[in-house]
């Protein structure tokens, strides 16, 4: 098959035997920003204690339509009363600095920092300066930095797509600037980096991506149904780490979609419960269960015109997102103990073809 999908999985099937931790390096720059063709960004976001969810992108060159190839920074404010606001700030090439041996970025008067001393987790501060938005956040690492086998997967001949997770859980401290007010927030984030050399959404269906942080456990997964480009292909990805060490990194793991419901907003039906199982020597299972929408999303909404044309009658694309609220219960078996632990979540839900009419 011309375009099978390969996975960088290190151990015997999807599934890595050793994780070692990442290296300061891997977060660091990887493309050549005068290429055609290519795209990386560094992510970050945070859930705080006054309400507010703030999601940050440093881009080097955006992946979406409308603005591929830009240098730029991306900041999602979504409030407390569930209002939201969205802004890319472009800047010239000439604008944007990066270390390629560590995560030490500047886009205009954005910034991000590290600083991680040996033995220790790392440092992570962001500063972000755009006329009424912006935030100076610090992020401490709690949990080991991780990649899904080598972080690399090729698919066929179209290209690779890269992921890290420097850290999937942090404490988080620091100001978010919204408008003429500037709040002291704390709250919890998390941390990934990506990087391409193809457009990832043209080969996507749906992807449901999330979190899920208990008093003794973190859990980061994702599951990406890909279409007939290359095979149907279901990208599956897990990490489990019990308090700094990352215990599980694997693809194999069961994924029910259960009990779906539609939106008029977003114009797609969608799951509202997920089960997430695994059957390795540490059992997992985790059962989420929706309770409230949060963010929901008719993202054609958001291109010009022109592209929202040729998004729908010619890419016939019709995407759809959510962010969900949803309560969660995690059982975990390690070493003949079982723990059983329960709280909320947030996860999402991106919808480029209205394929989730029946659960997958």
């Amino acid at each position: 098959m011309t375009n099978q999908v390969i996975e960088g999985w290190t151990g015997s099937g999807r599934q890595d035997e050793q994780i070692k931790p990442l290296l300061l390096s891997e977060d660091g720059l990887h493309i050549d920003i005068n290429k055609r063709g290519v795209a990386e960004w560094w992510y970050f976001d945070t859930h705080l204690d006054s309400g507010h969810t703030l999601v940050v992108f440093f881009h080097a060159k955006n992946p979406n339509p409308g603005m591929r190839g830009k240098t730029g920074v991306e900041i999602v404010l979504l409030r407390p009363d569930g209002k939201r606001v969205q802004k890319f700030i472009s800047y010239r090439k000439s604008d944007f600095k990066s270390a390629r041996d560590k995560p030490e970025v500047t886009i205009g008067n954005n910034t991000l920092r590290v600083k991680q001393r040996e033995g220790e987790l790392p440092i992570y501060e962001i500063n972000v300066n755009e006329k009424e938005l912006g935030c100076h956040l610090i992020y401490r690492a709690e949990v080991n930095g991780w990649k899904p086998g080598t972080g690399l997967s090729k698919f066929g001949e179209l290209g690779t797509f890269n992921w890290i997770v420097p850290f999937a859980r942090a404490t988080v401290e620091g100001t978010i600037t919204d408008g003429d007010k500037t709040i002291q927030v704390s709250g919890i984030g998390y941390h990934d980096h990506n990087w391409l050399d193809f457009s990832f959404q043209s080969i996507i269906n749906y992807w449901m991506w999330g979190r899920i942080y208990s008093e003794h456990f973190s859990l980061s997964y994702a599951f990406i149904q890909c279409n007939k480009k290359v095979n149907n292909h279901q990208v599956k990805v897990l990490m489990l780490a019990e308090g700094q060490e990352v215990i599980l990194s694997t693809g194999e793991f069961e994924f029910n979609q259960d009990e779906f419901s539609y939106n008029s907003i977003a114009k797609h039906k969608f799951p509202r419960q997920l089960t997430i199982k695994t059957s390795d020597k540490i059992k997992m299972k985790v059962v989420l269960s929706v309770n409230k929408i949060l963010e929901a999303q008719d993202m054609l909404k958001n291109f010009n015109p022109l592209f929202r044309f040729l998004a729908k009658y010619l890419l016939r694309i019709k995407p759809g997102y959510f962010r969900l609220l949803s309560d969660f219960e995690l059982e975990v078996t390690r070493d003949g103990k079982t723990v059983k632990e329960a709280s909320s979540t947030l996860h999402e839900i991106v919808i480029l073809n209205p394929v989730l009419e029946e659960p997958v």
